[in-house]
Order: C-alpha cells, then sequence, then structure tokens
C-alpha cells in the first residue's frame, strides 16, 4: 500500500458522531479519552469490527454460521485497514480447566514433552500427549475426573449448631418452608426425638440420619394450625448428604447450588492427591519430576530447569521441545508473568493477566502488517511491570504490526508514536475526535480531558495525613504466597496496597481480610456483610479459600463490611441502571400513583417491562427481537409492535407530566434528575450517580453496555444512597481499572468523603497518584509468586516513598514530586 494510514468515514457506532479521523499504520496509537466517551467504539466497535468483517467475507458462508461475529459496525468508509486482532479484556476463563497452560498453548508442548522423553518405567507402554491431560478421558482421573479436588459433606459442615434440636433446625442443610418441616415429620414417624439437643442423640441415629442411602416411605401424620386440616400423607425419607449431593448435581438454580455448596467440603482427591491425573501418567518423569509437579511450578523455576535440556546441541524430541517451551516462557517472564504456574486456573486470574498470556502467544506467532487493537493492556499492572509491557508491545511494532490500544495510563500515553483523543465528555457529550496526531498537538486542544494530565507540570497539592481511630490487625497468615505474614491496617483513614503483580495484594485483600471480617460479623440485622457483586471465590468458595490465622485484634471495631468490584451488574439486557440502584422502583410507584392509572388499577407492577400484564409480548419486554441471517452475522431490529419501548399500549397511556414511563428510561441520569427533582427516593439515586460521574448512562441502558468502571461506580452509587450505620469497612481491588484521571478524581472524591464520614476504605492499587494521595500505605513483595507474600515497607506515602527495598518506592517519589514522570 502507498497510503500509510487508516483513514475512517462516517463513523456511527454507538455515541460517535459521524467520525472522521486518519490514523498511521506500522505505530503505537493510544485512543483516549474520559470513561464513555467512544474511544472504544473507535477502536473495537468500528476499526476491529470491519476488519473482521472483512475477513469474515473470505470464509466460505457455511463456516461463518459455525465462527462468533461481531457483526457489521455502522461506518461509511474505512481504507487502508489491515487484518486485525483484538485482545479485549474478558474478566474470566469459561470454565476451572481452562488454565494458563491451555490459554498459552504451553500445556500442549510439556505433554508432547512428556509423552516423547520422559522417563517411563520399566516395560509401561509409551503414551500418547492426551494421556497426560487432565482434561481428557484417557487422562484424567476416573475418581475426581481430572478435578483434582472431590466434594464431601460431614458431621460439622451440615449441622454447624449441635446444641439446637431437629425441630430446631440443627441440619442446617435441610431446606427451609414446607420441604424441611416434612424431613423433619418424617423423622418423628421413624421414632426419632425431634427435641433432644443434637449433641446428645446417639452416634448411630445421628449417622442414619445425615448419612443413610435408604429413603423409607412411612405414613406422616402432620401436627397443624387449629383450623386446618390434619390429612395423613405418604412420606419419603432423604438422608441430608443425599439432599446436598442430589441438589448441587441436579439443580438448575444457581441460589439453591450456591446455597447447599456451602455445606460441603472440597478437598483433594484421595486417589490422585488433587494432581488430577492417572496413575500411569504420573509415573512417567521428566528430569525426576512428574508432569503434574512440573505444572504446579512457577514459570519462572520451570524455565530454569528446562534451560539445560534446551541447551543441548542435538536435535531430538527433548531439547527441541524444551527450546519451544523455554522461548515462550521467556516472554511470559518479560510480562511479568514468571510467578504463575501452568496449572493456575484462569478464572481465578485478573483480566489484565489474561490478556497479558493472550499478548504473550501473539508475539511467539509471528505475525507480519497486522493491526493489534488492545484493551487496556497495563490493567493490573505495577508501573515497573508497565516498563517490561512497552518493550513487549514495542517488538510488536518492530516485526512490521500496527498497535491501536485503548488506554488511561499517561505513562504508555507519553510513549504512543500518535495519539487519538475522544471526547470531550461522555456518552451523548462526547463521540467526537479531538486530536488525532503526535502528543505534543494535544497541548493545544483545550476542551481535552486527557491534556491537563498528560503536560501536568505541578506536584499534587498537599494534603494532611489522617490519624487513625485504631487498627486492625491479622496475625500469622497463611495463604497462597503469604506465609505466617502479620499485617496491620489502621481505622478511620484510607489505606493503599500495592505491589507489584502477583504480590499477594488480592489475597492479602480480598480474601483474608474480607473473610476476617465477615466470619466476625456473621449474619446478624445490625452488624451485617454487604456484597456489592457477586464474588464466590472470595466469599470462600473452593479448598484453599480460607487462609490460617493464629490471631487478630481490632474487629469489634467493624459493624459492617462492603466489597465493590467491577463485575457486571448483570448478565442480560434486562438488568439496567434503574433495577440495579432500586431507581426503577420510585419510578414505577409514581406513575402507579397518578389518576389514570388509579382509575384503571394498575398497581407499579403494571410498569415493568419483566411482568407479562405490562410488557410487549411480542419481544416479551426486550424492546427488540432477533433476526437471524444464516450467513450473515444475526442482528436485532427494533419490535414491529412496541418500537423498542418494551411496553404493551395500555401501559404507555399512562403519562407522568406528559411522559411515559418508556421515556423516562430514555432520559439520562443528568436529564432524571431534573424531571424528578422532587421525587425524593428518585433523587437521592440519581443525586449519587452524578456524584461518582455517571450523569451521562440512560436510566434503562442495559447492564451488558457498560464498562467495568461503569458497573463498579453504579455498586458505589447503590451503597452510597444507603442510610449507613456504625463503622464500614470497604473493600476496593483496583477501583481504577478502566477509568480515565479525570474520572479517578471523582471517584476518589467520594472514597475519601467515606472516610471523612468517620469509615475505612482499603484499595488494592497500582496507580501512583490514587497511593500518593493515601493516609496509609502497605507494599508486599519484593517480587512475584514465591518471591513475594511480604510486606517490605508500610506508613505514610512519605515513608514507603523513601523506603530502599520497595519496588513502589521510586515510582512512588516520582509521582510525589513531578506527576508527569509517573
Amino acid at each position: 500500500m502507498t497510503d500509510s494510514y487508516v483513514r475512517v468515514r462516517g463513523a456511527r457506532e454507538h455515541n460517535l458522531r459521524s467520525v472522521d479521523v486518519d490514523i498511521p499504520r506500522d505505530a503505537l496509537v493510544a485512543f483516549t479519552g474520559v470513561s464513555g466517551s467512544g474511544k472504544s467504539s473507535l477502536a473495537f466497535g468500528t476499526l476491529y469490527a470491519e476488519a473482521q468483517r472483512r475477513y469474515f467475507e473470505s470464509v466460505a458462508p457455511y463456516a461463518r454460521r459455525l465462527i462468533h461475529q461481531v457483526g457489521a459496525p455502522k461506518v461509511e468508509d474505512i481504507t487502508g485497514l489491515p487484518p486485525a486482532v483484538a485482545l479485549e479484556q474478558r474478566r474470566s476463563a469459561p470454565t476451572s480447566r481452562s488454565s494458563v497452560g491451555t490459554v498459552t498453548t504451553l500445556s500442549n508442548t510439556l505433554r508432547m514433552l512428556f509423552s516423547r522423553a520422559g522417563d517411563y518405567p520399566p516395560g509401561a507402554p509409551r503414551l500418547d500427549s492426551d494421556a497426560f491431560s487432565p482434561n481428557t478421558a484417557a487422562g484424567a482421573c476416573p475418581e475426581c475426573h481430572g478435578l483434582g479436588t472431590v466434594h464431601r459433606v460431614t458431621e460439622e459442615s451440615l449441622v454447624p449448631d449441635p446444641s439446637l434440636s431437629l425441630r430446631e433446625g440443627a441440619i442446617a442443610a435441610w431446606p427451609g418452608a414446607w420441604q424441611g418441616k416434612n424431613l423433619r415429620d418424617i423423622l418423628g414417624a421413624l421414632g426419632y426425638d425431634l427435641d433432644l439437643p443434637w449433641r446428645e442423640l446417639p452416634q448411630a441415629d445421628r449417622d442414619w440420619i445425615l448419612f443413610t442411602d435408604e429413603q423409607p416411605v412411612v405414613t406422616v401424620h402432620p401436627v397443624r394450625d387449629v383450623g386446618r386440616i390434619q390429612r395423613p400423607y405418604k412420606g419419603q425419607y432423604m438422608s441430608a448428604r443425599r439432599y446436598v449431593l442430589h441438589t448441587f448435581a441436579d439443580s438448575k438454580s444457581e441460589t439453591l447450588r450456591g446455597r447447599v455448596q456451602g455445606f460441603m467440603v472440597a478437598e483433594p482427591c484421595p486417589v490422585c492427591l488433587g494432581r488430577r491425573l492417572r496413575p500411569e501418567a504420573l509415573a512417567v518423569t521428566f528430569e525426576g519430576h512428574d508432569i503434574a509437579t512440573l505444572a504446579g511450578r512457577p514459570l519462572s523455576a520451570l524455565d530454569q530447569l528446562l534451560r539445560p535440556t534446551a541447551r543441548r546441541a542435538d536435535d531430538g524430541a527433548a531439547p527441541t521441545l524444551a527450546r519451544d517451551l523455554v522461548a515462550r516462557i521467556e516472554v511470559l517472564t518479560e510480562l511479568g508473568l514468571g510467578y504463575l504456574s501452568m496449572d493456575r486456573p484462569a478464572p481465578t486470574l485478573s483480566s489484565g493477566e489474561l490478556q497479558r498470556l493472550r499478548l504473550a502467544t501473539q508475539l511467539r506467532s509471528g505475525l507480519f502488517g497486522v493491526v493489534y487493537v488492545l484493551d487496556e493492556p497495563s490493567a493490573g499492572l505495577h508501573p515497573a511491570d508497565t516498563e517490561s509491557l512497552l518493550t513487549v508491545l514495542g517488538r510488536l511494532k518492530e516485526a512490521g504490526n500496527s498497535l491501536f490500544v485503548v488506554e488511561h495510563d499517561m505513562a504508555v500515553v507519553r510513549r504512543a508514536d500518535w495519539i487519538v483523543d475522544v471526547g470531550p465528555r461522555a456518552g451523548e457529550h462526547g463521540g467526537q475526535v479531538l486530536h488525532s496526531g503526535p502528543a505534543a498537538g494535544l497541548a493545544d486542544t483545550a476542551a481535552s480531558a486527557t491534556r491537563r494530565f498528560l503536560f501536568a507540570t505541578e506536584p499534587p497539592p498537599a494534603r494532611t495525613v489522617r490519624r487513625p481511630a485504631g487498627a486492625l490487625t491479622l496475625r500469622g497468615i497463611t495463604l497462597h504466597n503469604l506465609r505466617g505474614l502479620d499485617a496491620t491496617f489502621p481505622l478511620g483513614v484510607f489505606t493503599a496496597v500495592t505491589g507489584v503483580s502477583g504480590s499477594g495484594k488480592s489475597t492479602l485483600v480480598t480474601r483474608v481480610l474480607a473473610d476476617a471480617v465477615r466470619e466476625h460479623l456473621g449474619t446478624g440485622d445490625e452488624r451485617q456483610t454487604a456484597a456489592a457483586g457477586d464474588d464466590a471465590e472470595a466469599a470462600g468458595a473452593g479448598p484453599d479459600a480460607r487462609a490460617e490465622l493464629t490471631g487478630t485484634e481490632g474487629l469489634e471495631a467493624i459493624d459492617r463490611l462492603v466489597r465493590v468490584d467491577q463485575k457486571p451488574i448483570g448478565r442480560t439486557p434486562r438488568s439496567n441502571l434503574a433495577t440495579y440502584t432500586g431507581l426503577f422502583d420510585a419510578v414505577r410507584k409514581v406513575f402507579a400513583a397518578t389518576d389514570e392509572a388509579r382509575a384503571r388499577g394498575y398497581t407499579a407492577g403494571r410498569f415493568s417491562f419483566n411482568v407479562a400484564a405490562g410488557r410487549c409480548e411480542t419481544c416479551q419486554g426486550e424492546g427488540f427481537v432477533a433476526v437471524e441471517l444464516l450467513f450473515l452475522p444475526g442482528t436485532y431490529a427494533p419490535c414491529s409492535t412496541c418500537h423498542g419501548a418494551r411496553y404493551r399500549p395500555e401501559t404507555l397511556q399512562i403519562t407522568y407530566r406528559d411522559r411515559t414511563v418508556a421515556d423516562v428510561l430514555a432520559m439520562t441520569v443528568d436529564e432524571a434528575a431534573g424531571f424528578l427533582a422532587d421525587v425524593p427516593a428518585a433523587a437521592r439515586s440519581l443525586r449519587t450517580l452524578q456524584d461518582v460521574g455517571l450523569g451521562y448512562l440512560r436510566l434503562g441502558q442495559p447492564a451488558t453496555e457498560l464498562s467495568g468502571g461503569e458497573a463498579q461506580r453504579i455498586k458505589l452509587a447503590s451503597e452510597l444512597q444507603r442510610t449507613r450505620r456504625g463503622h464500614t469497612l470497604y473493600l476496593l481491588d483496583e477501583p481504577t481499572t478502566g477509568l480515565h484521571p479525570a474520572d479517578t478524581e471523582v471517584l476518589l472524591h467520594q472514597l475519601h468523603g467515606l472516610v471523612d464520614a468517620g469509615h475505612t476504605v482499603v484499595v488494592v492499587e497500582h496507580d501512583m497518584g490514587v497511593v500518593a494521595g493515601a493516609d496509609h500505605v502497605i507494599d508486599l513483595g519484593p517480587g512475584g509468586g514465591a518471591d513475594g507474600g511480604r510486606i517490605v515497607a508500610t506508613g505514610t506515602p512519605a515513608e514507603v516513598a523513601a523506603a530502599p527495598d520497595s519496588r513502589t518506592a521510586p515510582y512512588l517519589a516520582r509521582q510525589r514530586a513531578r506527576p508527569e514522570a509517573s
């Protein structure tokens, strides 16, 4: 191609306003702008989507039906666009069988190494590589099916309080309501004492009640309330173990499965001892180790073990495969992932770690002339690791590729060859390209929110460090790479926990600290736990979720725990901003209170698009219908009956101030704040959403369209509108991920406001601007994995910035002195 630019004309995807922009190829291009400005719509929704569409046109029509297609973007024309590869951030892999080894394909090579060059026991037949995989029938342990763990129940897990009688609910694992009473009545008919404390029942009786496989049928004469029919019935008994295992295996309800999982104990498989493979595969060794042992080693340690074999001059199977493994591991180590092991489950990885694993795979692929579109590759990275990332991105560019990077980290943006700044604000107030050119030109773009942070020349304003009102101390913490650690969190202040990737920050805060406080609070009405977002792993699921502690102090000062994460607020378009915050309840009550609604007998439920009485039946309240185009990407079209309004015509005949309920859902938060200013319940929710910088979102905006940063701020807004009682501990894991520095300022204002109100905020954070503004810093390290798990520095930001052994210290010192160098 003689033209070295990708030229976009008339891009209208999402909020883009018929954008025209020219972007150079063979360059590192940073797309910047506040959250929701439209930069991802341009990079991913337009450029990558069009590159994929053009590629699929060369694929056989039948094959297109087997591939997920993102659809054609709304754009008039794009010229000079090479093939593209997207490396987006996805929060987790599909299943726990996906691992670091499978994501990077390292597992394939390691299995081949054992199959072709392993040391077999005398007389043992040579095994195919599939026999070394826990995900195949040929290799998986038959007892645990390759999972490495088995679930069982114990008397302690089924009966947490043995002082209770059966009638009082001693068997906590049993269902509530009628089914639980039925089981107790059957036991009474079988002759068991329902009023004796559990611990006083004979052991043989307890074992039968909990673990029997028998299912006797007896006639039950239930004791009913006065006036109710006392009719006997035939009842069949089911032991507590049978109920729990049956529900966990067969129930379609995630709520029920989650409940019974709490009564199960996960432990290593007794046959394979957690190694997931058949005995014949584990009998094969390489350099004296079986494949499960090598897969469990940190990649950096595996690299050292394989290097002697890789240096051998011959071209046999062992050195050839070892050289390939070493070369792949080198890239991962360079990206700061050497602390990971090959068998680490993918769902336990952060989105940033997953993206870097895929980036390493691409670097080894040797592609040339490709556009790589990356979504915040610096997410989850310590500044020290960001340097390595930039080196790897530079190598991809030098190989003849183009890099289009959606990025908020100013350290990465400063290293870009070209900047496309989108804005000026978010949502309908954004969607314009304010600057497209070298970084220096952005200095003259007055409307840019990025300019102030890219060219900041003054140090941040000095602030007085708050004095703690007490301390919470955990002693002898042992979990993952934390080994006998003592950690103290001051109360009533803002604490930032820092450290390189894999140093143990998230384990310490979202696992150990959260679990300790959650266990202390229990489930009482006053001393409660509020979880803003589902996180089964952090809530204690899995065999390794519980930390060992030798002592705790200061827990009595905490009255409430709130965790705020970036997980989606809903998985379907039916979940939206208004429904999640509870704002929609107030809106529906307003419409139900109108004279016309009262006259028709419409209740608040009539104004929900999830209720048959009010919703459009053609689209079931979705507002659109799916259109299957067979050989082309499927698309969605507005419902022909309600035209996207989601409601029945009769429902839309009810108006409030000349607006229908569909009109209100189409309003932005800023618009609705004026329209519903005199509705206290709605005004409070809208005000908190504005306070966290989300005034541009529509009330009915589907949860599936929200970014992780937007979802996190919605959760924070939902929490802020609550009436807070007592001392609350707020835990946030990298709250600035996905946020432009301008949005980070808004978020921090709210978090510091919580501390000023007397609460405690603890954040896991890599943004040195956030760390510099904290009252207290806990720095973990010095490295990742086995080289981390220790507190290397603690104190005020000034004290940690001067710590000699901290890898965070030089970057924190630079931030405190010159923000443009951070």
